[in-house]
C-alpha cells in the first residue's frame, strides 16, 4: 500500500515537473519568436524605404521624359498649325485672284451678250428684208411665168418623180433581191434545222369506216325487222350506215369523225353482245359516248404532257382532246396541232424565243375547230373567243387570230406559228383536196393574174403553186414587170387561202424586127 502511494506521488510529481518544463520551453520559444519578428519588421522597413527611394527616382525620371516628349509634341503641333495657317493664307490669296478673274469674265460675257443681242436684232431686220425681197421676187416670177408657187412645186415634183421612177424601181429591186437572198438563206436554214429534228408520219383520215361482220346473218340483225334497228341507229348516232352487197361488211359514213368513232364502237359492242334492238342500241350508245368523252380527256392530257406544257384549264384540255376527232382536208387536227407545236418549239429555240410559249401557241392555234360546228363564226374567231375565255397569254391569242393572215401578227411567235402551220399543211400527202376546190383555186389564181392592167394572159401551173403572167411589152416596161409581180403577190396573199407558197413569174417579151430590102 505504501509502495503504491509512493508510486502515485512520484508519478504526480513527474507530471508537474513535465508541465513546468513545457511552460518554460514555450516561454523561451515565444521570446525568441518575438525577437525574430522584430528583426523581420526592421528589415521590412528598411526594404520599403529603399523601394520607396527607388520608385521616387523612377517617377522623377519618367516625369522628366514625359515632359520632354510633351515639349517636342507641342513644338510639332505649333509647326503644323503654322503650316496650316500659311496654306490657308495661300488659298485665300488664290480665291481672291479667282474671284477677280471671274468678275472680269462676267464683264466680258455681259459685253459679248450685248453684242450678240445687237447682232441678232440686225440679223432679224436683215431676214425680214430678205423675206420681203423674196416675196416680191416670187410674186414677180409668178407674174412672169403665169404659174403659182403651188403649181410650180407640183410640176417640179412630177418631173422629178418621172425622172427618178426608173432609179427608184431599180433600187427597190436590188434591195429586195439582197434582202430576199439573206432572209431566204437564214429562213431555210432555220426551217431545215427544225424539220430535221422533228419527223412524224403523215396520217390521212378518211370520212368512212368499214366494220367486218362475223357472218351475213349479223347484217340482217343489224337491219332489224322492217329496218327499225338501222333507223334507230342512224337517228341516235347521226351517221349513215351503208349496207351493200359486200359480204360480211358494212360501212359507216360521216364527215364528223367523233360521231363516226362513237358509231363504230357502238356497232362493235352490239355485235359482241349479240342483243340488237332499239332500246339496247340507245343504251350502248350512251355508254360509248361517256367512254369516248373520258378518252377525249385522256387524249388531251397526253398531248399536254408530251409537249411539256402545264397549267391548262381542264375544259380547254377537253377541247384539245376533241381535236383528235376533227379533220381538215383529211388531216387529223390534233396531229396537225401537235406537229405545229413541235416545229414552233424547235424554231423558237433556234432564235432564242420562249419555247414553252411557242409550243402552247402552236397547239392552240386551231382550237376553234373543236367547236366551230357548234357556234357561228370561223374557227379563227371561235379560237380567239376560247383563248380569251380561258385567259390565255396575249401571244397565244395573237397566234390564233393571225395564223391564216386575217390580221397582221404582232409577235415573233405568231410568225413562227404561221410558218409551222404552212409547213405542216404543205407536207406531201398531209392533206387531201377535192377536185372542185382545186379547180376553183386555179381559176381564182388566173383571175387575179388577169386583173392587172397591161397583162396579156396569166397561166396557173404546177397544181396552183406557180403563176406565169405574160405582159404587153408596149405598155409595161421592165420596172413595171417588177411592180406587177409585187402587187400580184400582195393581192394573192390578201384574197386567197392556199397551202404552201405560190411562185409568181412575170414575163415581158422583147422582139426586135427588121426588114431587109
Amino acid at each position: 500500500m505504501d509502495n503504491l502511494a509512493v508510486t502515485i506521488l512520484i508519478l504526480f510529481l513527474g507530471i508537474i515537473v513535465g508541465a513546468i518544463a513545457v511552460l518554460v520551453i514555450n516561454y523561451f520559444k515565444g521570446v525568441s519568436a518575438e525577437n525574430n519578428a522584430n528583426k523581420l519588421l526592421e528589415n521590412a522597413k528598411k526594404e520599403a524605404e529603399k523601394h520607396k527611394r527607388d520608385t521616387l527616382l523612377e517617377l522623377k525620371e519618367e516625369s522628366y521624359k514625359l515632359k520632354q516628349q510633351t515639349n517636342e509634341e507641342i513644338k510639332e503641333k505649333k509647326l503644323e498649325i503654322k503650316d496650316s495657317e500659311e496654306r490657308l493664307m495661300s488659298r485665300e490669296n488664290n480665291l481672291d485672284k479667282r474671284e477677280e478673274m471671274l468678275q472680269k469674265r462676267d464683264a466680258a460675257l455681259e459685253e459679248k451678250e450685248n453684242n450678240l443681242l445687237e447682232r441678232g436684232q440686225k440679223l432679224q431686220e436683215k431676214e425680214e428684208k430678205m423675206d420681203k425681197i423674196l416675196k416680191e421676187e416670187l410674186e414677180e416670177l409668178e407674174k412672169i411665168s403665169g404659174l403659182s408657187k403651188t403649181k410650180a412645186h407640183d410640176l417640179i415634183m412630177a418631173r422629178v418623180e418621172s425622172d427618178m421612177s426608173l432609179e427608184i424601181a431599180e433600187y427597190i429591186r436590188d434591195e429586195e433581191a439582197k434582202a430576199k437572198l439573206i432572209a431566204n438563206e437564214k429562213a431555210k436554214q432555220l426551217i431545215i434545222n427544225s424539220m430535221e429534228r422533228y419527223a412524224d408520219d403523215v396520217v390521212s383520215v378518211q370520212t368512212v369506216s368499214t366494220i367486218d361482220l362475223p357472218n351475213d346473218e349479223m347484217k340482217g340483225r343489224l337491219i332489224g325487222r322492217e329496218g327499225r334497228n338501222i333507223r334507230t341507229f342512224e337517228s341516235v348516232t347521226g351517221v349513215d350506215l351503208i349496207i351493200d352487197d359486200t359480204p360480211e361488211a358494212i360501212v359507216i359514213s360521216s364527215f364528223d369523225p367523233l360521231r363516226r368513232e362513237i358509231a363504230k364502237i357502238t356497232i362493235e359492242t352490239l355485235i359482241k353482245d349479240g342483243r340488237i334492238h332499239p332500246s339496247r342500241i340507245e343504251e350502248v350508245y350512251e355508254k360509248t359516248s361517256k367512254d369516248i368523252f373520258n378518252k377525249i380527256t385522256e387524249i388531251g392530257n397526253n398531248a399536254i404532257t408530251d409537249l411539256g406544257l402545264t397549267k391548262m384549264d381542264p375544259e380547254l384540255i377537253n377541247l384539245v382532246g376533241k381535236l383528235n376527232f376533227r379533220t381538215s382536208y383529211g388531216q387529223n387536227a390534233l396531229k396537225h396541232s401537235i406537229e405545229v407545236a413541235n416545229l414552233c418549239g424547235l424554231m423558237a429555240a433556234e432564235i432564242g424565243e420562249n419555247v414553252n410559249l411557242a409550243k402552247r401557241a402552236g397547239l392552240l392555234h386551231d382550237i376553234g375547230k373543236a367547236i366551230d360546228f357548234e357556234i357561228e363564226g370561223s374557227h379563227v374567231e371561235v379560237g380567239e373567243q376560247i383563248a380569251k375565255k380561258y385567259h390565255e397569254n396575249e401571244t397565244v391569242i395573237d397566234a390564233i387570230v393571225s395564223h391564216h393572215g386575217d390580221r397582221a401578227p404582232k409577235t415573233i411567235i405568231a410568225e413562227l406559228v404561221s410558218i409551222a402551220d404552212t409547213l405542216s399543211a404543205a407536207r406531201p400527202g398531209a392533206r387531201n383536196d377535192s377536185l372542185e376546190n382545186y379547180i376553183k383555186r386555179l381559176e381564182q389564181l388566173e383571175e387575179i393574174g388577169n386583173s392587172f392592167e397591161g397583162v396579156e394572159k396569166a397561166y396557173a401551173m404546177q397544181a396552183g403553186r406557180e403563176i406565169r403572167v405574160m405582159v404587153k411589152p408596149n405598155e409595161i416596161d421592165d420596172m413595171g414587170s417588177y411592180r406587177i409581180a409585187r402587187e400580184m403577190k400582195e393581192k394573192i396573199e390578201s384574197e386567197m387561202q392556199y397551202p404552201g407558197t405560190i411562185k409568181i413569174t412575170v414575163i415581158r417579151e422583147t422582139r426586135a424586127q427588121e426588114e431587109a430590102k
